[in-house]
């Protein structure tokens, strides 16, 4: 698959974008693509218009087609991800700019001006070879992890998991006897961790995955379990500090199936005026951005694991 830069003007004030309202305190959207299922050229092209003269560099550095291709549609889903909410009549997919954090979390770089503050909109965005999706969020930082439910594991996956997880979280995965369902809880509560520490900003360096405890609130504190009855409403996830830091305050997670071949993981900070109790309300976009939308929260696209979530 070729990319190449043409000139057609596109996702401009007469955009195909569906427009759509921010996300309320409790909601956290996510609007995920299929990359296999965008095969045109022309299409490819048009996203790539989109992106800055760096974007650009970066996507046509990458080695392989493949890559270029998940590059591309990674940058251009932010991008028209961010455009829907119509924030301001000034801002479109392609005028869009961003910048780092320290830790080198992207944010957006909004152009400010008098008579104009932009909103506390927030994002995260995760990528495997087949589903890339990006998550928002409104006054509460956000982190979204995907990984495909058939990855596999090269290594011993306890002797992985002693690298990386807690005391507790090897027991846990120990004392699963059956390889294929030790393999899945491992996956599964890598994306809860990932999550976490993307939600955080801080990069694994600032908060290590050994520093910080994955488990039920139902738990008791030292002990550790994620699985039991998927349809209890007591299936809130939360996390035990290590090293008694207080990044583990305040936060809300949501463990699902994503379009029937991902696991995804959802970690958000609860604003200062929300209460944890409260469900994080889940909506779901299946994208092709500018040729179609389908709304999926309330399918089999997206099926609950854990975490305190409802869907509309």
């Amino acid at each position: 698959m070729k990319i190449h830069c043409f000139n057609k003007k596109f996702f401009h004030s007469s955009s195909p974008l569906v427009p759509v309202q921010l996300p309320s305190r409790e909601e956290t959207h996510i609007w995920y693509i299929l990359p296999n299922e965008v095969k045109e050229t022309s299409l490819l092209n048009q996203y790539l218009e989109l992106l800055s003269p760096r974007e650009k560099e970066n996507v046509f550095y990458m080695h392989g087609e493949d890559l270029k291709k998940r590059s591309l549609l990674a940058r251009a889903l932010v991008r028209t991800t961010i455009a829907r909410y119509q924030i301001n009549c000034q801002v479109d997919a392609r005028s869009l700019k961003f910048r780092k954090n320290i830790h080198g979390k992207p944010e957006v770089e909004w152009q400010r001006s008098d008579d104009w503050h932009p909103p506390p909109l927030h994002f995260n965005l995760s990528h495997t070879s087949s589903l890339i999706a990006c998550g928002v969020t409104m006054n509460s930082p956000i982190g979204i992890d995907v990984e495909e439910k058939q990855r596999t594991i090269k290594n011993n996956i306890l002797s992985f998991a002693r690298r990386y997880f807690t005391h507790h979280e090897v027991e846990f995965l120990s004392a699963i006897s059956d390889p294929e369902v030790q393999r899945q809880e491992f996956i599964k509560l890598w994306t809860l961790k990932e999550a976490y520490v993307k939600a955080l900003g801080r990069g694994f360096s600032g908060a290590p995955f050994k520093t910080f405890t994955i488990r039920d609130k139902s738990a008791a504190k030292g002990s550790f379990h994620l699985s039991g009855n998927i349809n209890s409403e007591e299936s809130e996830i939360i996390v035990d500090s290590l090293d008694n830091s207080n990044f583990t305050n305040n936060w809300q997670f949501a463990l699902f199936e994503l379009a029937g071949s991902h696991y995804a993981s959802i970690c958000r900070g609860i604003p200062a005026e929300g209460e944890g109790s409260i469900p994080m309300k889940l909506r779901v976009w299946k994208t092709i951005p500018g040729v179609e939308d389908e709304y999926v929260s309330g399918t089999d696209a997206v099926v609950r694991i854990r975490g305190l979530f409802s869907q509309r």
